[in-house]
C-alpha cells in the first residue's frame, strides 16, 4: 500500500481526491488536512510514503508545508496539486525539493500515475506543467548546456548512466531494470548524484541532463 497524506482546505476537494484514489486498491488516504501546520504535524506523526498538497492555504501554504516536510519527513515525497499553473509557482515547488506538481484540472489518471512514480522513487510532472518547464530553461539553452556539461563532467560513466535515466523518467525499479544492478545500488548512486550536482531532487538532476545532453 502506498500510504498518502492529503492537505487542501477545501473540504469538498479533500472529498473529491480522496475519491479518485479510492479507485485505486494500493493507495491509501492515511490522514486529512485542512492547512499546511496541520499538514506538516500530519506527516511527522502518520509518516506517509506521499503527501498532495495544495499551494494556497492558511497558516502555512503549501510551499511552507513542502519546505518544512523536507526537513522533517525527508522520506515523505511532496506533490503539490493547485489549480494554478503560474511559472513561479512551479519554479518555487521544485527549488524546495517537490517531487511531483499537478493541476487540479487534469486528467484523474495523471494524479494517481503520479502518486505511484513519486512513491516509487521518480518525479512526476504533469504534462502541462512539463511544457512550461521546458520553456523556461529552453532560453539560453547553449550557456546552460555549457554549465550543465561543466557540472556533470566529475560524475563517473556509471553515475552518468544513472543521471541520462534519471533524466529519462525512469523509477529507482525501472534503472535497476535497465542496468541489470539491484535497486539498493541504484539509490545509492542517485543519493551520490544528487550530492555531486548540489541540487535537492530527482527533477532538478533530470533538467541538468537535458541540458548537458544525456537524454535525448
Amino acid at each position: 500500500m502506498i500510504r498518502v497524506l492529503l492537505a487542501d482546505d477545501e473540504a469538498m476537494i479533500r472529498a473529491g481526491v480522496k475519491a479518485i484514489l479510492a479507485s485505486d486498491p494500493t493507495l491509501e488516504v492515511v490522514a486529512e488536512a485542512g492547512d499546511g501546520r496541520q499538514a506538516v504535524d500530519l506527516a511527522i506523526s502518520h509518516r506517509p510514503d506521499v503527501a498532495l498538497l495544495d499551494i494556497r492555504m492558511p497558516r502555512l501554504d503549501g510551499l511552507g508545508a513542502a519546505s518544512e516536510m523536507r526537513r522533517v519527513a525527508p522520506a515523505t515525497a511532496v506533490v503539490m496539486l493547485t489549480t494554478f499553473g503560474e511559472d513561479d509557482y512551479i519554479a518555487k515547488a521544485l527549488d524546495i525539493g517537490a517531487s511531483g506538481f499537478l493541476l487540479k484540472s487534469g486528467d484523474p489518471r495523471e494524479l494517481i500515475a503520479g502518486i505511484h512514480a513519486v512513491a516509487d522513487g521518480a518525479a512526476y510532472l504533469s504534462p502541462r506543467v512539463a511544457q512550461r518547464v521546458i520553456a523556461q530553461f529552453a532560453g539560453g539553452r547553449m550557456t546552460k548546456g555549457a554549465r550543465a556539461r561543466d557540472r556533470v563532467g566529475p560524475l563517473t560513466d556509471r553515475e552518468r548512466e544513472v543521471l541520462a535515466l534519471v533524466g529519462a523518467g525512469m523509477s529507482n525499479g525501472e534503472i535497476a531494470r535497465e542496468l541489470h544492478i539491484v535497486e539498493g545500488t541504484v539509490k545509492a548512486y542517485v543519493s551520490a548524484i544528487l550530492t555531486r550536482l548540489g541540487v535537492r531532487n530527482r527533477v532538478q538532476a533530470a533538467i541538468i541532463a537535458h541540458e548537458a545532453g544525456l537524454v535525448a
